[in-house]
């Protein structure tokens, strides 16, 4: 009896939206392992990384080596886009675990923005959102405490259960911390007290909103 034929794999570039998997089958695949940094903030360069798999995150840094993380992309998404212009990265970029992207030179995505009007607008939605996005950040920083930031971020990362509660991927308090613009050290001790108080859980790797955090701290 023949063996049964595997499969054909996947083609990675299936699940992209299609202006994006247009892009992509011009570039080139490279593997990434975790904490490889991308990019690095102040470099020159153009090319552009669209996430086939794995998680990138964007941050920014002072020279005592404090960062904030200005967001997490995975699979979908790009970075990259802001060095279009031909101006120094604005941020640096590393894989958060084990990441494959599709690497665009800054000339192929110019070229294929005059060709396809479909990207220059998916384009231009998203340096939209992102200047959403910063000025809302930047209302943050500026307006609230930091319990009210940490309780933000525990909000919007978490998902509803069947019984009420909520429940997120468990980040470490440093990666917290980069999040919402304070130190290691205060968010240890919020969450230590939320946890006391019965509002969060570890469980496992992920973190368990018990039930609604307080309004206030």
């Amino acid at each position: 009896m023949l063996p049964t034929p595997a499969a054909p794999c996947a083609d990675p570039l299936a699940e992209l939206p299609p202006p994006l998997r247009k892009l992509a089958a011009l570039g080139v695949q490279r593997r990434y392992r975790t904490h490889a940094m991308l990019i690095e903030e102040g470099d020159q360069g153009g090319s552009v990384y669209i996430v086939l798999s794995g998680r990138l995150r964007a941050f920014v840094s002072d020279s005592r080596g404090r960062e904030v993380t200005l967001g997490l992309h995975g699979p979908g998404e790009y970075v990259g886009e802001m060095s279009l212009d031909g101006g120094p990265r604005s941020a640096s970029v590393q894989a958060v675990v084990p990441t494959v992207c599709v690497v665009v030179t800054r000339e192929t995505m110019l070229r294929h923005l005059a060709l396809d009007p479909e990207l220059s607008r998916e384009l231009i939605m998203r340096l939209i959102r992102r200047a959403r996005l910063a000025t809302e950040s930047a209302r943050s920083m500026a307006l609230l405490d930091v319990y009210s930031r940490l309780k933000a971020l525990l909000e919007d990362r978490s998902q509803p259960l069947p019984d009420g509660g909520r429940q997120m991927e468990r980040l470490t308090h440093q990666a917290m911390a980069s999040e919402i613009g304070c130190s290691r050290e205060m968010v240890s001790r919020l969450l230590k007290d939320l946890e006391s108080g019965g509002y969060v859980a570890v469980q496992g790797a992920r973190l368990a909103v018990l039930k609604p955090l307080p309004a206030k701290w």
